[in-house]
């Protein structure tokens, strides 16, 4: 009952037979009796409902018409199912071209690349289309698979008529595959070159790690009058980030807007990428502010973007927005909110937020390398221990992790201690491993664990592979344990100095009281046209606080904002004051104080108050002491500098109050604070 009223009448099917009997053309028959069959196909809306109409199909013998069969693979592919279909296409015992092309598509459209292949190969006495050749060379796109990519590509030019869309499919096949040359000469041979073609050609560039080439490519495609599209600019502005190029970026930035085209997704996550990756974290803000379909990879790569460009505390109150919002995150957010907790020091939040990773089950190796890092920055070496032990394989990036942080919170012999166990594990260290162990071994002044673990890193070849970060370890290590000509030697070995090698090495000469070597080298950087950053102000205005250098001093801090247009940090004020103070300068150190824009910290209090005690100015001393428990009265570390001012003045009553009233407020100093706190807080007691 079913099948008749679904199908063909009695008297539809009585007239089928008659002209059957009069010898009319079968084919125009089957085509007459496969109407109501197409009409029935054209209603399957699933794949339960598809298989039963082939079945009925099935029953009624009209599965010999080429044209349910066409209809019926083509229905079987769009639903996902090539087998179906394939099984399809093998009953027809001589399949037209048209179904030849519906199979070769039911297998692109489901990513069946190598079918894709197969099927074409067996094509050949059917003959060939533009069509079929753009799905061809897809698949082998898709693949990679240069081989079949040439035998098509010699297919297409014995046949006439070939057009521009199927040599762009030659052109990105060949650039995919990493023969960019090829790829090339046949872009040069397409005679109307569309923003495919010339998208193609950029992409293949990108592909093949020819940032620089793409950006020209892009210019020639402008100098043409084609206008790109949003996947021709999110190639491009991912080249720039790959390059470290803010200025193109910028500039495809208002490209992009001149344009007209709408930024999807796709795009502001790209330029956020562009903007975080040249350093640039105001305009990756602005970005990520304008679009109003923030998703979770534009959270994730603006807090990123933060903690990886020194603003770990925006990162984290990034953090806490996201989840205002409802937004959930995912492992990469909470491995980069972890690190921002490390780099700060917010041991609250850290543990908040792994207690929300085991809740939320966002755990992996990663999420683990972050706890174990933030536990150690923070001077949680049990709880860094815990998670370390508890990871059930530790690769080296966890090894690296605890070393680093071990190294980094002074922890100094432990982490030598790990390295060695590490070793002992059948561990490679890395340059990473080492770099954190050279920084160790300056913490700890010795010379010759740290010229053993120099000799070890040439034999494994860390200075090779690894010249700048490893050697800019190493010269920092010999230049805090006094050793300036090994730390010169190692400088002049670096072939690719970045801003950090020279930073390192001027502060080296700072440390050691040789004026005229950190001016030289900071003057000999600029001639190099290697841009100085906040750290290289750093080390040269305590280069010049350490040698007496006042007026040079002043003159690089007042550049900073003026050539480079960098805004002061608190260090760059505690150098300030430093100098100023340990060259008697007294009364400008407090005005420059009282004048800051940020608040002093404890380290600029310690160095104006060590400059109190050497000119013996404790009057002045004790102006900062009130300001000092005004702004921080229960931070420990400035009742240590009161204490250690009055004692150094020998007014020992006074001094043990403050202790006393340390103890009375349950206020306790936490060892392994800065090395310059330290000194300073050395000095005090004389």
């Amino acid at each position: 009952m079913l099948r008749l009223r679904l199908l063909v009448s009695p008297v539809r099917r009585f007239t089928f037979q008659r002209r059957c009997v009069h010898n009319v053309s079968t084919s125009s028959l089957l085509y007459a009796a496969s109407i109501p069959s197409l009409r029935l196909l054209s209603n399957c809306k699933s794949i339960d409902s598809l298989r039963k109409a082939h079945g009925v199909l099935t029953g009624n013998g009209l599965m010999s018409d080429i044209s349910c069969a066409t209809k019926l693979v083509s229905l079987y592919g769009s639903f996902g199912y090539t087998k179906d279909a394939r099984l399809v296409f093998d009953q027809i015992p001589e399949p037209d071209f048209y179904l030849w092309k519906v199979m070769l598509s039911c297998y692109h459209q489901n990513r069946e690349s190598l079918e894709v292949v197969k099927l074409y190969s067996l094509m050949r006495k059917h003959g060939y289309d533009n069509i079929v050749f753009s799905i061809a060379l897809k698949a082998c796109t898709e693949m990679q698979d240069l081989d079949n990519g040439k035998k098509i590509h010699c297919d297409i030019f014995k046949m006439p008529g070939c057009d521009d869309i199927v040599l762009t499919g030659l052109v990105d096949m060949y650039a995919k595959c990493g023969e960019i040359k090829t790829s090339c000469r046949v872009f040069e041979g397409v005679s109307l070159r569309n923003v495919v073609s010339w998208t193609s050609m950029i992409a293949g560039y990108a592909k093949n790690g020819l940032h620089e080439e793409g950006l020209v490519m892009f210019n020639r495609m402008r100098g043409n009058s084609v206008l790109g599209n949003e996947v021709t600019y999110g190639t491009l502005v991912t080249a720039c980030a790959k390059l470290g190029a803010l200025h193109q970026g910028k500039w495809l930035h208002g490209c992009l807007i001149k344009s007209g085209i709408e930024l999807g997704s796709c795009l502001v996550t790209s330029l956020l990428d562009m903007y975080v990756k040249c350093g640039d974290i105001s305009n990756a803000r602005r970005v990520f502010n304008d679009y109003s379909h923030v998703d979770l990879v534009m959270w994730t790569a603006m807090i990123v973007g933060y903690t990886h460009n020194g603003g770990a505390s925006e990162a984290l109150s990034l953090f806490q927005k996201m989840k205002g919002v409802g937004i959930k995150p995912n492992c990469v957010t909470i491995a980069s909110v972890l690190s921002g907790c490390g780099l700060v020091g917010n041991l609250e939040l850290g543990r908040l937020v792994h207690s929300l990773s085991i809740k939320a089950g966002l755990w992996d190796t990663n999420v683990a390398n972050a706890l174990v890092h933030m536990y150690a920055k923070c001077y949680q070496n049990r709880e860094a221990m815990f998670v370390f032990e508890t990871e059930s394989e530790k690769d080296l990036v966890a090894w690296n992790s605890i070393i680093s942080g071990f190294s980094q919170n002074g922890s100094v012999h432990e982490a030598l201690f790990l390295f060695h166990r590490m070793v002992s594990e059948s561990v490679t260290p890395n340059g990473v491993t080492v770099a954190s162990l050279f920084s160790a071994c300056a913490s700890l002044g010795s010379l010759p664990i740290g010229s053993s673990l120099h000799a070890y890193s040439l034999k494994l070849g860390f200075l090779a592979s690894s010249s700048v970060h490893v050697g800019t370890a190493l010269l920092d290590f010999y230049a805090k344990c006094g050793d300036a000509e090994s730390a010169r030697s190692v400088f002049d070995t670096i072939e690719e100095k970045n801003t950090i090698t020279w930073s390192a090495m001027i502060g080296g000469y700072g440390k050691q009281g040789d004026r005229e070597g950190s001016i030289e080298l900071f003057e000999e950087m600029l001639k190099k046209e290697q841009k100085p950053n906040e750290s290289t102000f750093t080390s040269i205005l305590s280069a010049c606080s350490h040698t007496g250098m006042v007026n040079e001093g002043k003159k690089y801090f007042n550049s900073m904002h003026k050539d480079y247009n960098f805004t002061p940090s608190a260090k760059h004020y505690t150098c300030m004051v430093d100098m100023l103070a340990r060259a008697g300068e007294l009364e400008q150190a407090l005005d420059l104080i009282e004048k800051m824009p940020i608040q002093p910290d404890v380290r600029c209090f310690a160095a104006f108050l060590h400059g109190c005690g050497m000119h013996s100015r404790f009057d002045l001393g004790e102006i900062v002491i009130k300001k000092m428990f005004d702004l921080h009265p229960d931070d420990a570390s400035y009742y240590v500098l009161v204490s250690n001012l009055y004692a150094l003045d020998g007014r020992w009553s006074q001094a043990k109050e403050v202790r006393n009233l340390m103890k009375q407020r349950g206020l306790r100093k936490v060892a392994g604070h800065s090395t310059m706190e330290t000194e300073l807080s050395h000095s005090f007691c004389g």
